[in-house]
């Protein structure tokens, strides 16, 4: 629980990069004992969203363009992998949740609720690779630059364009084109983290 709290806390910018995270304060209002929070606190470092410092003790991350560029390079290649292993095992069901998703991601007005939306829309394609590990990887690298995207890419003009990328790549899944849908997904990460990257630069 805490973990999530503090997570949602970091990814919607109220605890902002370089924040120091007071453990006594923390452990007094969530009510538990310093060891249960510096073990919620240990699961945001293993999430790249927190640093132990020597003096400062846990600290939410910063990241630079550099750091944001790798992480982008390597989720381009997680999750073209990813739907290459998930496409041959789509089911209409399936197809139907993520366009039931990309619906909802049309009527909404919050960017954070856009933003849940668009990992959801993702994870459900993804989750037909049944390769719990690799998604959970993706689902770490994605929330590391999350917050960033929330605070930048917040535009209907994003939004209009992302949901039409996003529209094209379920089309493509549905007719079991592999390449044609991985085309769709390496231009969509590219405009993302050509943004990102111009935003932290």
């Amino acid at each position: 629980m805490i973990t999530n709290i503090l997570r949602e806390s970091i990814l919607s910018g109220e605890l902002g990069g370089g924040v120091q995270l007071k453990q006594e304060e923390l452990a007094t209002k969530f009510g538990v004992s310093m060891s249960a929070l510096r073990e919620a606190l240990k699961s945001l470092e293993g999430e790249g969203l927190v640093r132990f410092y020597p003096n400062r003790g846990a600290v939410v991350s910063e990241l630079s363009a550099d750091e944001a560029q790798e992480i982008f390079d390597i989720r381009l290649f997680l999750e073209l992998g990813a739907l290459e292993l998930a496409i041959p095992n789509l089911t209409e069901a399936v197809l139907a949740e993520a366009d039931e998703i990309l619906k909802k991601a049309d009527e909404e007005t919050q960017s954070d609720h856009r933003s849940e939306l668009n990992w959801q829309f993702h994870e459900t394609l993804y989750r037909s690779a049944n390769r719990p590990k690799l998604l959970a990887l993706i689902q770490n690298l994605h929330n590391n630059v999350e917050r960033y995207m929330r605070l930048y890419l917040t535009t209907m003009h994003y939004q209009t364009k992302s949901q039409e990328e996003h529209r094209a790549l379920l089309s493509a899944c549905a007719q079991g084109n592999v390449k044609g849908a991985q085309k769709v997904l390496r231009k969509h990460m590219a405009d993302a983290s050509n943004n990102l990257i111009e935003y932290l630069s």
